[in-house]
């Protein structure tokens, strides 16, 4: 035999060889699958995944209620299990999973009879993602738009009165961004910035607790500008729907250029307890989790 041929038939058997050898592993992976994969009751799955939620194991809990759709999808059970599945998320932290399996919910079952709750717990999981007002409000909006929801389709539901609570304050957070906004512009010397963002206050958000200061900083721009009528004119507003309040007694100080204060009243004063350069620290309150859908309390 010839060192050419005695060359091929080497490649030959290194060929076969690379394919039994991928055979054998596809042969093994399939009986790994076959392995993993036993079909079992659903009332067994579902009970083993109910013991991890109450034993606090979420992640295991949510794999377990995911495996009772997997193996029985057109069962009553794997419509609860779907619902469990994003709670435990929930309850996990892990929010993104919990938003995805909730959105999923509702795409299929829009009108059962827990899209109430389902709704709920996505604001929910939007609503403690939100940090503080120096940071990006996307959160605060998500949650904000999902809460509106809850309140407008299911204002009958037992989830709308803690909705539209969570729903106050993440306007109030809202507005408070927009204020830190402003409060910078004004710090910069930019003055028509800092008024556009204080107006933006004003007209959306007229039911937070930022529009007295709101008002108080556009007289401080005014007067920074030059437009001293315009000044008065909106702290004459600022007198008319927040009599007596600090914010008013300040403006009115600057307009008229004179302290009315005691010195003893300044030091005590909300406004200089702050002063001018701190933003508002304030963070939305988180209340404890949410509880499991009731049908899930034996």
């Amino acid at each position: 035999m010839t060192l050419p041929n005695i060359h091929a038939q080497l490649i030959e058997l290194r060929a076969v060889f690379a394919i039994l050898l991928l055979a054998g592993l596809l042969v093994g992976c399939g009986e790994s699958k076959l392995e993993d994969y036993v079909e079992r009751p659903v009332s067994d799955l579902y009970n083993e995944a109910q013991s991890s939620l109450e034993e606090k194991d979420f992640a295991a809990a949510a794999k377990k209620f995911d495996e009772v759709e997997r193996q029985h999808p057109y069962s009553k059970w794997a419509t609860r299990a779907q619902i469990m599945a994003a709670f435990a998320h929930y309850m996990n932290n892990a929010y993104d999973e919990a938003i995805v399996a909730l959105d999923r919910f509702l795409q299929l079952h829009p009108s059962h009879k827990d899209a109430a709750y389902a709704t709920y717990l996505k604001a929910l999981s939007y609503y403690e993602q939100i940090s503080d007002v120096a940071r990006d409000q996307k959160m605060t909006a998500l949650a904000t738009d999902s809460l509106k929801e809850v309140t407008s389709r299911f204002a009958a539901s037992r989830y709308a009165r803690d909705a539209q609570i969570k729903l106050d304050l993440t306007v109030d957070h809202l507005a408070g961004k927009q204020m830190e906004i402003g409060r910078y512009y004004l710090r910069q010397g930019h003055y028509l910035a800092a008024i556009n963002r204080f107006k933006r206050v004003i007209e959306e958000y007229q039911t937070t607790t930022h529009v007295a200061e709101a008002l108080h900083r556009m007289v401080e721009a005014y007067l920074a500008l030059g437009i001293v009528d315009e000044a008065k004119r909106t702290a004459a507003v600022l007198g008319h729907n927040f009599p007596g309040n600090e914010w008013y007694i300040d403006s009115f100080e600057m307009v008229e250029n004179k302290k009315f204060r005691r010195p003893d009243e300044e030091e005590d004063s909300w406004y200089n307890f702050w002063g001018d350069d701190k933003d508002d620290p304030r963070v939305i309150p988180h209340n404890e989790k949410a509880d499991p859908p009731w049908w899930e309390v034996w």
